[in-house]
């Protein structure tokens, strides 16, 4: 993969570029605030972009603001969100963003829950792919930001685990491995999740979470 990344620790700037180089792809630019990600997007036209949310000069939303704007300027590009904080007002927009017709994929994960390395790179192969990415935790505080934030506490506990494993681009198979139930069960899960939330079912992956997001922006 061609890579841009945008950070602004130079530490851990510098420390995603040895474990993308290690791994084998190209790191085509590493800059640390919003304007330089701008402008190495048009100048390399990589693969997929890594992105902070909090970056110069004001530290609140500038990196999620510009992946929003790249992604505008360039719907191919695929955007994986990587941060220590989840941005709600912005980051429902980036990721419905992603039913907007083109193949690229868009991914938010928090940084201290990434569990490993190979982790963090198969979650950018996928969404480089055109795959959807998405921590948990962040669609729960999607949800809880929502008005209709009643919905997400009739879902049981089983249901937030599937919910989750959803987000994160699990296959109904996937998902019944990692908890140890029949793939029938799943489907049940999954049938009470969108029957819970107002939202059609669908068997693609992909499709499920932008269904999840259309909600979120209803």
């Amino acid at each position: 993969m061609r890579i841009v990344i945008a950070e602004d620790s130079a530490v851990v700037r510098a420390g995603l570029v040895e474990i993308l180089t290690d791994h084998g792809h190209e790191v085509a630019a590493a800059v640390g605030n919003a304007d330089a990600l701008r402008a190495a997007v048009d100048e390399h036209r990589p693969d997929v972009a890594v992105v902070d949310v909090r970056m110069p000069p004001g530290h609140t939303d500038e990196g999620l603001r510009a992946a929003i704007a790249i992604r505008r300027d360039h719907p191919g590009l695929g955007i994986l969100v990587f941060s220590q904080y989840i941005e709600t007002r912005y980051a429902a927009d980036l990721l419905g963003m992603r039913s907007g017709g083109g193949a690229a994929g868009v991914g938010y994960l928090l940084k201290d829950r990434v569990a490993n390395v190979g982790e963090f790179v198969d979650a950018l192969g996928r969404v480089a792919a055109g795959g959807t990415v998405l921590d948990p935790e962040v669609v729960t505080d999607l949800l809880g930001a929502s008005r209709h934030a009643g919905a997400l506490a009739s879902l049981t506990a089983r249901e937030h685990e599937v919910l989750g494993l959803m987000a994160e681009g699990r296959s109904n198979s996937g998902i019944a491995g990692l908890l140890v139930i029949s793939e029938r069960a799943v489907e049940k899960h999954i049938s009470n999740i969108f029957t819970k939330l107002g939202l059609p079912a669908s068997d693609a992956n992909h499709r499920r979470v932008l269904a999840v997001l259309a909600y979120l922006r209803s």
